[in-house]
């Protein structure tokens, strides 16, 4: 069941055509890994599709009958930490509650029941222990799982990511990438994870988005690893690296 439509999307800065004539359709439950190189447009796909930058042409369209009463269309996970975030005098309770602000009409107070849904979301991401935690004093992995909370605690149909384990090490990367799988699978949330990383997002994903400003590639990483145009993309050699199913 289609989700999201991305229809020859452009955009521009100014005269610089940062994305270019990018097609490719989201259904629901997908979890698609977007990759390309540094410059290749990755982020600024997201920001179109979340409404943070305009589109110069084509169209993104979302199925809004999906929208639920009480929850929200999209999550997000940006790119980097907040800097004055981490100084922030609130806990992790109080951080995963924002994530419920936008759906509010007029007054826009937490509730006993909010934080109850913060419960709830914070004992499916396994991280009841941080809730009365500063936000300061927690390490990468834990601060990601923090946003990827306020992100889900709002019940969306759809769920961004962009790079979230940068700044991780391997071991806590694996775990983040694997309770995504396990959000997707058993919870059923779209997800979209932008990632230099193709190899290890390969492991996790169910499909593949490749970008180098315009889509060179979109389909399962058992097709992206046996494409000739990802081979000739790549060369050989470094296809073969990529791909930890690469047959020879």
């Amino acid at each position: 069941m289609k989700l999201l439509e991305i229809k020859d999307v452009t955009v521009k800065y100014g005269k610089f055509e940062a994305v270019k004539d990018v097609t490719f359709t989201v259904e629901q439950g997908d979890y698609i890994g977007i990759s390309g190189p540094n410059g290749s447009g990755k982020t600024t796909l997201i920001k179109a599709i979340l409404g943070i930058l305009p589109v110069s042409e084509g169209h993104i369209l979302f199925e809004k009958e999906k929208e639920k009463e009480n929850g929200s269309l999209i999550g997000y996970v940006p790119q980097k930490n907040s800097v004055s975030e981490n100084y922030f005098p609130a806990t992790v309770k109080e951080i995963i509650s924002t994530g419920l602000l936008a759906s509010k009409k007029g007054i826009k107070i937490i509730s006993k029941s909010d934080y109850v849904k913060v419960d709830s979301i914070l004992e499916k991401l396994h991280i009841m222990e941080l809730r009365e935690k500063n936000i300061g004093s927690l390490s990468g992995g834990q601060y990601q799982r923090v946003l990827l909370a306020r992100a889900l605690v709002n019940e969306p149909r759809l769920i961004i990511l962009d790079e979230p384990t940068s700044a991780l090490d391997p071991l806590i990367r694996d775990e983040l990438y694997s309770l995504l799988a396990e959000l997707n699978s058993g919870s059923g949330i779209t997800i979209l994870l932008v990632s230099h990383d193709i190899g290890s997002i390969g492991k996790y994903t169910k499909k593949m988005l490749y970008l180098d400003t315009s889509l060179v590639f979109f389909g399962s990483y058992n097709d992206f690893c046996g494409s000739e145009t990802m081979t000739e993309y790549f060369g050989y050699e470094a296809q073969h690296r990529i791909c930890w199913r690469h047959n020879q």
